[in-house]
């Protein structure tokens, strides 16, 4: 399951909408076939095998599968169709299929067809492989994520702006293979202004790669001078988003129009940017993940809508013990621990001396928000 697994992240950012899958075939104790799901609308795994392997599997042959076959026909017809036909004595797999629908289903398919079935081998690790595919198919929407870098007392700058760099190269890596997965990165206003990111995952020995990019800017402040955004001037300007509201000047929107600029403009009774209105957009465009690099007021802002969904936090080893130096989160008035938002489905990593702690957030029955806002962007 582990090969299978290596498999299947080849696919790496490749099958949104669908999962990334990987599949094996074994005779004997031996592996003679591998496949994996390397696009959208490309053939899936299993059936990727059994085109490797080239022949009939030999009695008793074990298929290991890191998703529960499909039992419904698309657009490349039911993989478990394709298993009995091949004469697969026993298949393993790893996480069943997220869809309440269907889960267990395949699975069933197959044992009603005389074939041993094992299921939940490595299922965690199989399941957190396709974080963005499972949230789409159980809630129907995107899954908004957010990466925060900090100290240890969860600081993101220090009182001057100075943040660079907090985290290790190990760190910003692991961040650039996770830009590759979303299908979105976003970013406010103020960090285009103060960093001017180029938001594309840049990764040794492969082609850089770019997601669809939204700045969040509520007052369209990035647009005054061109030269200020590399977003909008450079060879992806075209998967650039600027998402604004009806507040915002005309003559600014025609003006990223005129460069090869998207944007969103959302109705607001002021000028922040509709969370929930986006998130509905994005189900619109089919856009299944979108990774929030920041700043700090967009990601708290999205945590006291309760809207972020997932959270990756990055920790140096360093202390700045000072209150006017920058926080991670703010916004919320949290007086018990009951009160506080958590962490499910926690993974823990390291990166060097750095650690990655992430999971899906869990919010208290009520959120106790502050006399503080913020306007997005």
């Amino acid at each position: 399951m582990s090969r299978a697994l290596d498999l299947a992240r080849r696919a790496w950012g490749d099958t949104h909408p669908n999962p990334m899958v990987g599949a094996l075939i074994v005779e004997k104790g031996e592996v003679v076939a591998e496949g994996w799901h390397a696009r959208d609308g490309g053939p899936h795994a299993e059936r990727a095998a059994l085109a490797a392997l080239g022949r009939a599997p030999k009695p008793g042959a074990t298929m290991v599968v890191t998703l529960e076959p499909c039992s419904t026909h698309g657009r490349t017809g039911a993989c478990t169709e394709a298993i009995i036909a091949a004469g697969i004595g026993r298949v393993v797999v790893g996480a069943t299929d997220p869809n309440p629908d269907h889960a267990g289903r395949g699975l069933d398919v197959l044992r009603a067809a005389g074939i041993e079935v094992r299921s939940g081998v490595l299922a965690r690790e199989c399941a957190d492989l396709n974080l963005i595919f499972n949230h789409w198919i159980a809630t129907g929407g995107p899954l908004f994520a957010a990466k925060v870098a900090t100290t240890l007392d969860g600081k993101i700058a220090c009182r001057t702006g100075d943040s660079r760099w907090i985290t290790n190269e190990l760190s910003r890596t692991d961040v650039m293979r996770w830009r590759r997965l979303f299908p979105a990165i976003a970013v406010g206003a103020g960090t285009v202004v103060h960093d001017n990111p180029r938001l594309t995952s840049r990764i040794e020995g492969r082609e850089e790669m770019c997601p669809w990019r939204f700045i969040f800017d509520g007052r369209l402040r990035t647009v005054v001078d061109r030269s200020m955004a590399g977003v909008y001037s450079d060879e992806f300007r075209e998967r650039t988003i600027v998402v604004t509201t009806d507040h915002s000047g005309e003559g600014y929107i025609k003006k990223l129009h005129s460069w090869g600029v998207n944007v969103w403009v959302f109705q607001s009774p002021n000028q922040r940017v509709p969370i929930d209105a986006f998130r509905k957009r994005c189900v619109e465009e089919r856009i299944a993940g979108v990774y929030f690099e920041g700043g700090a007021e967009v990601v708290s802002e999205f945590l006291q809508q309760r809207q972020l969904d997932y959270l990756f936090h990055y920790r140096a080893p360093i202390v700045l013990a000072d209150v006017k130096a920058k926080p991670a989160f703010s916004g919320l008035r949290t007086e018990k621990l009951a009160q506080a938002v958590r962490l499910a489905e926690v993974r823990h990593e390291q990166f060097g001396d750095d650690a990655l702690v992430r999971g899906r957030l869990v919010y208290p029955e009520k959120l106790f928000v502050d006399e503080t806002t913020f306007s997005l962007g």
